[in-house]
């Protein structure tokens, strides 16, 4: 086996990026903030829609965790989060000293289940004496979560909704971009998104009130003052004028980049379709319109003979790169303790799911063999 190795996610330049970078350098701008920064952020309000505002960070974690601090969760509040995800949607609970209590998924679209999110909220206030203080629905792989009755269910009960859009940037719900129904919403430029900054990530918000409080949250919080003088705790978490040019750059290829995922998701579909046992997610109905960042499979054992996992190995075996689904957080040693509302779904799901090679450098031809080679694991 002489291929060329097949990667899950490998960033992909436009060809503009260096432009702006050089342009940092020829001006000196290669710290925090400066005119790459401000740029970016406005074609990403452009892109997003809905008049919202953006601030650019310098991961999607920095933004969910500004979020948790504009929304006011401090030590002794509940967050509720979705178990089927990263643990960067969980982390920033911990850092502002609050407890998350884990939600279970449903079938269709395998994020946060409304109907155990009321459960729990209706539970957490029995056993606490108050609500939780925000909600952390999360869109898996780029699928949009239930919006319409997770708002609803946040709006019944005065709970603030941020939503871990991480790996959805071009996901629409009913039309709209994912990112944009919450208070807030957490954006990721990580290597392997969608479009990458290197490293970098954004926070979406409604007002430019609130555009101006987190750039001061994530500027050490200094005060308006002629000397340093702190009245809140900061973070250092500006995206650099360097990576930011990156991203203008990458604004420039996301629609393609979306749209070639797009093709890679409908090629698999395609290719697998006379595979008994293997099923690749689709969108629930056309209410949802993932940008399906990566293409995710499911598994049946007694109907292929095999295992996702045994799939992967295959692949891995012939110089091709997969990934076993996020293991749900409730099912994690930190995170084990917590509270946890669930019926089973996330863990199944993880049993059976495999996440295929999906970047939009990819062509029809590897995508093929990656499709044939599961059909051969499955033969065997």
């Amino acid at each position: 086996m002489n291929r060329d190795r097949i990667f899950l996610s490998l960033a992909h330049m436009g060809g503009q990026e260096q432009k702006f970078i050089k342009e940092a350098f020829d001006t000196n701008w290669v710290v925090p903030l400066g005119p790459n920064v401000d740029a970016f952020e406005k074609a990403l309000e452009a892109f997003v829609g809905e008049n919202r505002h953006v601030v650019a960070l310098s991961a999607g974690t920095a933004a969910i965790h500004l979020g948790m601090v504009m929304a006011g969760v401090e030590a002794g509040d509940e967050v509720i989060c979705q178990s089927f995800t990263f643990s960067a949607s969980a982390n920033p609970i911990l850092y502002q000293g609050a407890t998350p209590v884990f939600v279970d998924s449903e079938e269709s679209t395998w994020n946060m289940s409304p109907e155990l999110l009321e459960k729990a909220i209706l539970d957490r206030k029995a056993e606490t004496g108050k609500y939780p203080k925000a909600i952390v629905p999360v869109h898996l792989y780029g699928m949009p979560s239930k919006l319409d009755e997770i708002l609803a269910i946040a709006g019944k009960y005065g709970i603030t909704v941020i939503e871990d859009a991480a790996e959805a940037i071009g996901s629409e719900y009913k039309g709209r971009k994912c990112g944009t129904f919450g208070k807030y919403g957490a954006l990721s430029f990580n290597g392997n998104k969608m479009i990458t900054t290197s490293g970098g990530g954004a926070l979406v918000c409604g007002t430019a009130e609130e555009a101006q409080r987190i750039k001061f949250f994530a500027t050490q919080a200094r005060e308006n003052r002629p000397y340093y003088y702190h009245e809140h705790i900061g973070y250092n978490y500006r995206m650099s004028n360097i990576c930011a040019g990156i991203g203008r750059g990458q604004m420039e290829v996301l629609d393609a980049h979306i749209a070639r995922r797009r093709e890679i998701h409908a090629l698999y579909t395609s290719l697998l379709a006379d595979t008994d046992g293997i099923e690749v997610k689709q969108n629930p109905s056309k209410d949802f319109d993932s940008n399906f960042w990566l293409t995710c499979i499911t598994v049946d054992p007694e109907k292929t003979g095999t295992t996702a996992d045994e799939i992967r190995l295959h692949l891995e075996s012939e110089n091709i790169e997969s990934r076993l689904l996020w293991r749900p957080m409730h099912m994690q040693p930190i995170f084990e303790k917590y509270p946890f509302y669930g019926d089973g779904t996330s863990e199944r799901i993880f049993n059976v799911g495999l996440c295929l090679p999906s970047g939009s450098l990819l062509t029809d031809g590897q995508i093929g063999d990656v499709a044939e080679e599961i059909k051969r694991c499955c033969k065997r």
